[in-house]
């Protein structure tokens, strides 16, 4: 089992930049793909990026990729998300997930979650 705790939104100006932090308790974080998704007021939970157990692969949404990255430290336990060139439409609550088998978008294949940490751009 593992437990994520998600920090660093805050609120941004447009073309500003952010870095996520998701640190996760336990041995066995460097065994989990991780995640990270956002959802917006009223909106599903939508997929933004995810990385492998070593952080040899990454994946993409099309509406981010070029502006973010997520990495991971297997040391630390740690996963990041940074976030550059930021929009109005990045505006949601990010969260961090893990899955123990799973490397995708899709979020009910995701075992466990962070509390969300709330990002807001402004224009």
């Amino acid at each position: 089992q593992v437990q994520l705790v998600d920090s660093g939104g805050g609120l941004v100006q447009a073309g500003g930049s952010l870095r996520l932090s998701c640190a996760a308790s336990g041995r066995t974080f460097s065994r989990y793909n991780m995640g990270w998704f956002r959802q917006a007021p009223g909106k599903e939970r939508d997929f933004v990026a995810a990385i492998s157990r070593s952080g040899g692969d990454t994946y993409y949404a099309d509406s981010v990729k070029g502006r973010f990255t997520i990495s991971r430290d297997n040391v630390q336990n740690i996963v990041y998300l940074q976030m550059n060139s930021l929009k109005p439409d990045d505006t949601a609550d990010y969260y961090c997930a893990a899955a123990r088998s799973y490397y995708g978008v899709a979020a009910n294949q995701y075992n466990y979650w962070g509390q969300g940490t709330q990002v807001t751009v402004s224009s």
